[in-house]
């Protein structure tokens, strides 16, 4: 056997690597530009620069490439959400850091927030989920969570308006989406509605039990 191939016929080495992380890379910029039907492993060869027969001995089929970009967002997304999230012990506060960090993972992969748009009913940002679901569970145990709220609704509402988010980053500016994120925050803090003095006091820099 050729020691330079893998059981499948895959090339593997550093060489092979990079191949499959560019395939993964020209997957998600063709999702995103035209849509799962469309994106066919013809072109997303023609993205990657190589053939449709050479992309075969990285992945069987389209299904598998893209259940394979779906889990390199996993887990690039997962630590660093995880790391947000843990720079405070208060529910509010940790909330807020996920979704700058979510925004920050939306600058540096500008194809990300198409792609989750355009994989919606096939994948989806399950890390984003179970980040959330970790904050809400935990406040809920230390009592911070009101008695009478039900977590998993809690859960659905708060990962319903950072996918919300999610979507509106592939069709706003920078500025407009960063203004958005503000309100979103500010709605999660309850303060959207309330008098613009007491939205500044409330949102205003806090030491949180971590802090030294």
């Amino acid at each position: 056997m050729n020691p330079t191939r893998s059981q499948l016929g895959r090339p593997v080495g550093a060489s092979g690597e990079r191949t499959r992380a560019r395939i993964i890379a020209a997957a998600m910029r063709c999702v995103a530009e035209v849509g799962y039907s469309r994106a066919s492993i013809r072109e997303i060869a023609k993205a990657a620069d190589m053939t449709s027969g050479s992309m075969y001995h990285y992945f069987t089929n389209k299904s598998e490439l893209l259940t394979a970009a779906v889990k390199e967002i996993d887990e690039i997304a997962l630590p660093r959400l995880r790391a947000a999230a843990a720079r405070s012990d208060d529910v509010v506060d940790r909330l807020e850091a996920v979704l700058d960090e979510l925004a920050r993972l939306l600058r540096e992969y500008p194809h990300l927030a198409a792609f989750e748009r355009a994989m919606r009913g096939h994948a989806g940002l399950k890390r984003l989920r179970d980040t959330i679901d970790e904050i809400v569970r935990d406040a809920q145990e230390r009592g911070a969570l009101p008695p009478d709220t039900d977590p998993g609704a809690a859960v659905n509402a708060i990962y319903a308006l950072a996918r919300g988010l999610t979507d509106r980053a592939a069709n706003l500016t920078p500025e407009a989406y960063a203004a958005t994120l503000g309100s979103a925050k500010e709605l999660i803090r309850g303060t959207l509605f309330a008098p613009r003095a007491s939205r500044r006091a409330s949102t205003a820099p806090h030491r949180s039990k971590r802090d030294p």
